[in-house]
């Protein structure tokens, strides 16, 4: 049975089997699940530091400190998923600002959560690092809501 925001899986689909890396983002399956505390105002974060995808023009790797915070609705991601979903970016092309907008705009769109943010903290290439944020607009009021504490880039890592 497949999961959506409407109808959760009871039990984790990719969690304990071995799962290939999707092929790409478009074909990956984020799995979500009940929350297990509904009702509640909590966060929760996500860190991948070593996030990668490839640039549409030249092919070549780009590399990011990405950090996703949200307030769950009715329904979590499932991690294992959400790892296999950013690992499907490393062979897909993209500039770093729909990367990182996608990535939030399509959890948002099927998590349904109270409030998500993601801050794309990339590496430079050419000199510059580039970093993108986005959110689904305010956080709930009340929201102990921590730093991203990823530095401005100087030899960031």
């Amino acid at each position: 049975m497949e999961s959506t925001p409407d109808k959760p899986t009871l039990a984790p689909q990719f969690l304990g089997r071995d799962t290939p890396l999707p092929a790409s983002p478009e074909e990956a399956v984020l799995d979500y699940v009940p929350n297990p505390r509904p009702g509640l105002t909590f966060l929760v974060r996500f860190v991948s530091p070593e996030f990668t995808s490839l640039c549409p023009v030249t092919n070549q790797p780009d590399f990011a400190h990405l950090v996703i915070d949200y307030v769950p609705g009715e329904t979590i991601v499932e991690s294992k998923s959400l790892k296999l979903f950013l690992g499907s970016f490393r062979n897909h092309n993209g500039f770093h600002e729909d990367v990182t907008v996608g990535i939030g705009v399509r959890l948002f769109e099927e998590m349904r959560p109270q409030w998500l943010r993601i801050g794309g903290y990339w590496y430079p290439r050419g000199g510059i690092p580039i970093d993108v944020f986005w959110q689904s607009g305010a956080p709930p009021e009340g929201l102990w809501l921590p730093d991203q504490g990823v530095p401005t880039y100087r030899g960031r890592g």
